[in-house]
């Protein structure tokens, strides 16, 4: 079994499905409420536990009641905590959602009052045994102390980065990852705009990376030492329930594929089809069969 390490936030999530998304000074009838637990690393976590990886979490908690559904939800899917750090004070960050039933589209604000995870905590964490550690891109000072220790402590331990919006100076991150995941809005963001010319001017700046480019409906794009560019097309979803999570869900689908020592293309191929079979369903809760 796979020993799988995340760094990053969670969040509590209040989520309020309408029939379709309201127009501004409106008032609407929300048709269902859930909360639950979100947060890009600990959803990846979640689907990485169920596909049968030892998943552990390292991040920050208040010491309030709304976090007892983000630890009662990490324990129901067998991810550890113990390397999280618990302030005394603060609110744990909240995402409140707009889930819209005729699309799936979702909008999010998102509050928080509470610091993120510190070098000097991640430090002593023993990353020895740990076959992959996965990151958020973001807080980027203290994140970038840590992919260096991890660089100095444990080299041979393979290292992702998700980048899913622009940060100040986020590109300093990049050298200390093995595996760099792009979103879609990101690349849409930079000069290039499009998924060819914003993974080609990559890889010529880290040739020797592993290069992601996640695209939604349509599909994903890499880049590689080996393959100089590839994209795979999406898989289409049974139907469009609830696409809350869906990146997440295609990283650890890549995580899990890549741990396995597949090609790139299959990687993207099966990390493709997980996020489709995620979208067809409310939640992370995927059945043996789907998986």
């Amino acid at each position: 079994m796979t020993k799988i390490l995340g760094v990053g936030i969670a969040t509590l999530d209040i989520i309020n499905t309408v029939a379709e998304y309201p127009d501004e000074d409106s008032e609407v009838r929300a048709i269902n409420q859930i909360i639950k637990r979100g947060g890009n690393g600990t959803n990846s976590l979640v689907i990485l536990s169920q596909l049968g990886h030892q998943c552990y979490w390292a991040g920050t908690l208040a010491n309030e009641t709304d976090a007892d559904h983000i630890i009662d939800d990490l324990d129901k899917y067998h991810i550890n905590h113990q390397y999280a750090k618990t302030y005394s004070t603060g609110k744990v960050p909240t995402s409140y959602i707009l889930l819209n039933e005729s699309n799936g589209s979702r909008s999010i604000v998102h509050y928080r009052d509470l610091p993120e995870l510190s070098y000097k905590d991640f430090k002593e964490i023993p990353l020895e045994g740990f076959d992959w550690i996965h990151f958020e891109g973001r807080n980027t000072d203290q994140t970038l102390l840590m992919l260096q220790h991890v660089k100095e402590k444990v080299p041979h331990t393979l290292c992702s980065l998700e980048i899913e919006k622009h940060r100040d100076n986020i590109e300093q991150l990049y050298p200390y990852a093995d595996v760099l995941i792009f979103s879609k809005a990101f690349c849409q963001q930079s000069p290039y705009k499009s998924a060819d010319i914003f993974l080609n001017k990559m890889h010529l700046t880290y040739p020797d990376k592993t290069l992601i480019l996640a695209w939604g409906d349509q599909g994903s794009y890499a880049v590689s030492a080996e393959t100089v560019f590839f994209h795979s097309p999406a898989v289409k979803p049974e139907s469009v329930t609830d696409t809350l999570g869906a990146g997440d869900t295609f990283n650890a689908g890549l995580i899990n594929a890549l741990l396995k020592n597949k090609t790139i293309e299959d990687a993207l191929y099966e990390a493709n089809k997980l996020a489709s079979i995620k979208i067809a369903v409310n939640g992370f809760d995927l059945t043996t069969d789907e998986l």
